[in-house]
């Protein structure tokens, strides 16, 4: 192995532009990847969050009693379509009011807890299903009306956010899967051809190797680990290149989403996060990099 790698260093040595041409191509490529993970990463944890944060207000009327309050509230609990219910008192009501406005303390000096409904907020499994819902519990008899947390519009806009969100997401992944797919097939190509020329240029070393009795085993090796070597650069420079940027970017895409994690929270599971990906695509770079040289070199035997 120790003699496999001497050669393999030395053959780059012998054409480094050609080393050049092969991991420029791949840094670009695991450069892409790294940041396309990291998107499609965040647009999950996006839709996650307005997905499971509470979308619907039923505020209720001044008249409901506890009762009534208790039998709506056991009639949603008891709903398949409908989670993480919650009762919000008048008194409730203000403090989340004054929180808001918490700048401003002269503005909750002048309200009390009675000019604010009370209401039962709640989220719904599936947004397909949450047009049914709300027209449901407005129909109650002490609900006065519904708001929605997740709608642009109105009634007939509830769950465009999410859908758009999982539109763009689909558009995403699906672009970044071409993408990333036609750059490791271009990668392909360039070590398919970088190894060739090599092969080319090595053809009377495999021709005296072969005569000498040496097993196929040992003359690919040397080749098979230069095309290992260039795939491994290639994917520590992109990744490299694509933390930078994302560490640079970080502090303003968390000050911009502020409480939604877009990214892993804390340094060990954001760095961890980035290791795995670095880890994937070393992986993917040897399996891109092994493929190629066997063909180049398997296209230069048959031509021998």
């Amino acid at each position: 192995m120790s003699l496999a790698l001497k050669t393999s260093a030395s053959y780059i040595r012998r054409s480094p532009f050609q080393a050049v041409a092969a991991i420029f191509v791949l840094a670009l490529t695991f450069f892409v990847s790294t940041l396309l993970a990291v998107l499609v990463y965040s647009s999950g944890k996006l839709i996650s969050y307005f997905e499971e944060r509470p979308q619907v207000i039923a505020f209720l009327k001044d008249e409901s009693t506890p009762e009534t309050v208790s039998a709506l509230q056991r009639k949603l609990d008891n709903d398949i379509r409908v989670k993480n219910v919650h009762y919000v008192t008048k008194e409730q009501a203000l403090d989340i009011y004054k929180s808001a406005t918490s700048d401003n303390p002269l503005l909750a000096e002048l309200v009390s807890p009675s000019i604010f409904p009370a209401s039962i907020e709640f989220s719904v499994v599936d947004l397909s299903q949450a047009g049914a819902v709300i027209e449901e519990t407005k129909s109650e008899a002490i609900v006065d009306s519904v708001g929605f947390t997740a709608s642009i519009g109105g009634k007939e806009a509830v769950g465009d956010v999410v859908e758009r969100l999982k539109t763009i997401a689909f558009y995403v992944r699906t672009g970044g899967v071409v993408l990333v797919g036609s750059l490791a097939l271009t990668s392909f190509v360039v070590l398919t051809v970088v190894i060739g020329m090599r092969m080319v240029t090595r053809k009377g070393e495999v021709e005296t190797l072969t005569l000498i009795g040496a097993k196929p085993g040992f003359i690919r090796a040397p080749i098979v680990l230069e095309a290992n070597g260039y795939a491994l650069m290639g994917a520590l420079i992109g990744w490299v290149m694509a933390a930078i940027l994302i560490l640079y970017a970080t502090p303003s895409i968390l000050g911009y989403f502020g409480d939604i994690q877009v990214l892993p929270k804390g340094s060990l599971y954001f760095f961890g996060f980035l290791g795995a990906i670095l880890l994937g695509e070393i992986i993917i770079g040897f399996i891109i990099s092994t493929l190629g040289s066997l063909v180049a070199i398997s296209r230069a035997m048959k031509q021998k």
